[in-house]
């Protein structure tokens, strides 16, 4: 026969094992939920990566159609340069935008490639940097483009801060990249390029995947980038004269060099040597900036395409997030 104080534990007992398997169960069905709703998700950005692969494809197109009216010019007839374009999708839609990718200076041109080292600094591209610094009312110009050739040089020698040693003497030490850079943002790590001087040079700049002097195609370069142009030719070409040629381009773009460096307003300052090549009449690299929204969240992706013969676009670079 149970005593009183032994029926009691058994309640207890059972009451105990009750809670503890009902917060079993609540555990478990919350992993499951979690479970269910981190698949979900999982199966959303997937399918709007693929959606994004698809808008990269449209992109490829474009470019294509881009490069038939004319192989050997590219103009900014239809106004596809910069335009945001829309595919509606189920639940969703997707925004694409396709540039001309050079219409900017290429900060891996204060380099050049060489049989003796990786890469070596180049004189012309340093000065136009600096000259490109310098229009944009940036004091210390020429020390900041030295900065960036020490930096993307492959030896260890250069003025002193600017190496190995002058960044492993940082609160946080770190190496300089002996090589281009990868992206834009990479220039935040140099000596004295500051958050507020990035933000100043962003849109100007842009790291193209060559170390060639920066290629400027004149039929779709932007007035408001006509410092570009001035800043290529070191300044011999006046930012006003950089604006006056580029409003009043031709409704057809110019097709040679001649006819281009011919103009009034340039024919007193005649290229240096090494620039009149710099300019272009067909772009070589696009860009595509690219985002998916689907159920409610939003995929992002640009891309960076190589533009060689018709049928022959190349990609070269693509990352899932927006440039910084």
């Amino acid at each position: 026969m149970k005593r009183p104080h032994e029926e009691g534990a058994a309640l207890l007992t059972v009451l105990l094992m009750v809670a503890v398997i009902g917060i079993i169960a609540v555990g478990v069905l919350e992993d499951i939920r979690f479970g269910i709703r981190r698949a979900s998700n999982a199966q959303i950005g997937a399918q709007a990566r693929w959606f994004a692969l698809g808008g990269e494809q449209l992109a490829r197109n474009r470019i294509d159609q881009l490069l038939r009216r004319d192989q050997n010019k590219t103009l900014l007839e239809g106004g596809w340069n910069g335009r945001v374009v829309e595919f509606p999708i189920e639940d969703g839609v997707i925004q694409a935008k396709v540039s001309d990718a050079t219409d900017c200076f290429n900060l891996n041109s204060v380099v050049e490639a060489n049989a003796g080292e990786p890469f070596r600094r180049r004189e012309l591209g340093v000065r136009q940097f600096a000259s490109l610094l310098s229009l944009l009312g940036v004091g210390d110009g020429p020390q900041l483009a030295e900065s960036l050739a020490q930096w993307a040089d492959s030896n260890d020698v250069g003025p002193p801060g600017t190496e190995d040693d002058g960044y492993a003497e940082g609160g946080i030490p770190y190496r300089t990249a002996g090589g281009p850079l990868a992206e834009v943002s990479e220039l935040r790590a140099v000596r004295g390029f500051t958050p507020e001087l990035y933000a100043r040079l962003r849109p100007y700049v842009c790291a193209l995947p060559t170390t060639e002097l920066s290629p400027v195609n004149v039929n779709t370069l932007p007035v408001e980038k006509a410092v570009v142009l001035s800043a290529i030719t070191t300044g011999a070409v006046p930012l006003e004269s950089a604006r006056r040629v580029l409003n009043a381009r031709p409704a057809q773009g110019w097709s040679d060099v001649e006819a281009f460096w011919g103009q009034q307003a340039l024919a007193a300052t005649p290229p240096i040597e090494g620039v009149r090549n710099q300019i272009k009449f067909r772009t070589r690299y696009f860009s595509l900036e690219s985002r998916v929204g689907l159920a409610g969240g939003s995929t992002f992706m640009t891309a960076l395409f190589e533009a060689g013969s018709v049928d022959r676009i190349r990609l070269v670079a693509r990352r899932w997030t927006l440039e910084e």
